[in-house]
């Protein structure tokens, strides 16, 4: 072996090379950073320190302030207050910190912890969001977590406009409230400038006229610090721009005579659910709505709590569903006004015609429909027919029309059909017809279902708002309005933006003089005394009263009933000395005020719906009488009026 042998497996020899491949390497990577250190700082630092710029500046939107909502004589229903609402931005609550935060957090808001954390985790936005944890809370609160912002990482205090609404319940199934967004919402909102932690309007008015009561919001420019607190506003890009305000179609005074009178008939007869509805019929305007049992919105403003939401979400009352026109029930003998108007329009009946009415109406050999008084009345005309309420009467005028015709002319009175009122939430009805039961039930329609149709039972069902309707147009000589709450929607510097006119549905074909006989026919009602004492009310009632059998029949093979009672006044509703029976002020289409009472599985010794309109039109005239029957509100199941 060789001196050069030797030499290349000595250890050094050996080493030798790796040195320079690892000096090679180190070259590399050094000039790999150096380049793109070069890159970072010289070639593109203008486009990083903008990036890192932008982080520290932003814009930011700037909420404007909610519009206002006023009553029809500009009492205020609805104002904006100051508020301190606590939010939390979960990218800066670190997940080791986040229970000890939201125990003291529970502690000053006075929420459960679970309560907090279900707001954090339902965060509709991002983790960068601001999400509304609770609001109204108060100021000594406000300041201690904004002292103690460096133990509660994540944690601000904003102060903000909260809704309070000055009557509460009397008015918040029209009003409704206002709510935070929710990830729903955002699907929608977020590109028209809806934020995570944001409100909008949920129900009533709050929620129809959504984009008129917000506004426009507004952009700042502000700065943050590395933790994204603001430190400063640094601009304003553009003003927030104040929401319009509602003057609603509502008169407060008439709002109250009305839930005086549902409440006082629902505590005595036991009743669980109520409706009382007041309208203009010259031009549509709801003038009062009142459903029970009903909600307090300022819940809902000041952040309802889990508990006492669910006990309104699981009431089986449903307080919070507006149930003169979300609900649908069988119109009972209300709808009697359109087969007779439809009889009497086709030339199937004149105001001389007489049908005999008896015990039993008998279909083939063995199904009998009996007359409500189980004795019938003799021969009738329409004017009595429907002064007495009739069944077997409208057993005969609804066979002569056919399901058809009958379901022609009830979807010419509105039933059937949204009335189009600018509320959330309305029920469409139902109106049998051959076509109907064949989609529904793949049949037609059987004979005797014509006579229940007739008498607005088995598969008829209405909202109370569209037999007030129905009975509107009546009054007013035949045009079929669309209903309204909102008469005005006006600009923050006080201009009118858009009055709202009557909205004319359909004129009703009819010739007037069939109008003016249901309308007379209507005024036998009250004359005859099939509603009791009415008559002897210093002013002049027309109306149609109305029950209607649902649910399952009792032991004594009872059915319960609702009980309805829907009523006109005539503008100058005091009778003159020429017209002692109130015909001649019946008969004209003045009518300024109409009113539907619903009582539901009501099961009273009279009518109950009867006795609510009684006693409202005693409070809204001021008249110096009081003819409520008590004794007719007593429950008992053995009322068979109609």
């Amino acid at each position: 072996m060789t001196a050069i042998d030797l030499d290349r497996r000595s250890p050094r020899g050996g080493l030798l090379p790796r040195f320079v491949v690892f000096g090679l390497a180190v070259v590399v990577v050094v000039s790999a950073l150096s380049l793109r250190l070069f890159q970072l700082q010289v070639a593109n630092g203008g486009y990083y320190a903008t990036l890192a710029d932008d982080n520290r500046v932003l814009l930011q939107a700037l909420p404007s302030s909610r519009g206002l909502i006023y009553d029809r004589n500009g009492l205020a229903l609805v104002r904006n207050v100051p508020s301190f609402t606590v939010k939390i931005r979960p990218a800066d609550l670190p997940f080791s910190k986040r229970d000890e935060v939201v125990g003291r957090l529970s502690r000053l808001v006075g929420m459960t912890p679970a309560a907090i954390n279900e707001a954090i985790d339902r965060n509709p936005g991002s983790r960068f969001d601001l999400v509304r944890v609770a609001g109204d809370v108060s100021e000594d609160v406000a300041r201690i977590i904004a002292e103690e912002h460096l133990a509660l990482p994540g944690v601000q205090v904003d102060a903000e406009a909260r809704r309070e609404y000055v009557y509460g319940s009397l008015v918040s199934q029209v009003v409704g409230y206002s709510g935070a967004v929710t990830a729903e919402d955002l699907k929608r909102l977020r590109e028209v400038g809806y934020l995570p932690d944001d409100t909008i309007g949920k129900a009533g008015v709050e929620n129809v006229y959504e984009t008129e009561l917000r506004g426009r919001y507004g952009l700042e420019q502000i700065e943050r610090d590395a933790s994204g607190r603001k430190i400063r506003v640094l601009a304003q890009v553009r003003p927030p721009r104040t929401g319009d305000s509602l003057e609603l179609s509502l008169d407060l005074d008439t709002q109250r005579e009305a839930e005086q009178a549902l409440r006082w008939a629902m505590g005595l007869a036991g009743l669980k659910r109520g409706v009382v509805i007041v309208m203009n019929p010259q031009t549509g305007e709801i003038l009062a709505m009142v459903s029970l049992p009903t909600y307090d919105d300022n819940l809902f403003a000041r952040g309802i709590s889990v508990t006492d939401y669910a006990k309104l979400a699981k009431n089986a009352d449903q307080p919070l569903l507006n149930h003169g026109i979300s609900e649908q029930y069988p119109p009972g003998s209300t709808y009697k006004l359109v087969a007779g108007s439809g009889a009497l329009a086709d030339g199937l009946i004149t105001t001389r015609t007489e049908l005999d009415t008896k015990p039993y109406l008998l279909l083939g050999r063995t199904y009998r429909f009996w007359e409500w008084n189980r004795r019938g009345w003799g021969p009738l005309t329409i004017y009595d027919g429907f002064a007495h309420s009739s069944d077997t009467f409208f057993f005969q005028v609804a066979a002569r029309l056919g399901i058809d015709r009958l379901a022609y002319w009830g979807k010419q009175f509105g039933f059937g059909a949204r009335t189009g009122i600018d509320l959330p939430g309305e029920a469409k009805g139902t109106v049998p017809s051959n076509e109907w039961k064949q989609e529904v039930f793949g049949q037609p329609i059987f004979p005797g279902e014509t006579y229940h149709a007739g008498i607005g039972q088995g598969y008829d069902t209405a909202t109370p708002l569209q037999v007030l309707n129905a009975y509107a147009a009546l009054a007013n000589g035949g045009r079929l309005l669309q209903p309204q709450v909102v008469r005005r929607v006006i600009a923050p510097d006080g201009t009118v933006v858009r009055e709202f006119e009557p909205k004319l549905i359909r004129e009703l074909p009819v010739e007037p003089s069939v109008l003016r006989d249901m309308r007379i026919a209507s005024r036998r009602v009250v004359t005859i005394r099939h509603t009791r004492n009415l008559v002897e009310l210093p002013i002049v009632v027309s109306g149609k009263s109305g029950t209607a059998e649902f649910g399952k029949r009792d032991r004594q093979g009872r059915l319960p009933y609702h009980s309805w009672f829907v009523a006109f006044v005539p503008k100058d509703p005091y009778p003159k000395a020429d017209d002692a029976n109130g015909y001649k002020a019946a008969a004209r289409t003045d009518s300024e005020l109409a009113i539907v009472a619903f009582a539901f599985d009501s099961n009273t010794k009279g009518n109950a719906a009867i006795e609510i309109v009684k006693y409202f039109l005693q409070l809204h005239y001021d008249l110096k009488v009081d003819l409520r029957n008590l004794d007719l509100l007593e429950r008992a199941n053995f009322y068979q009026g109609n």
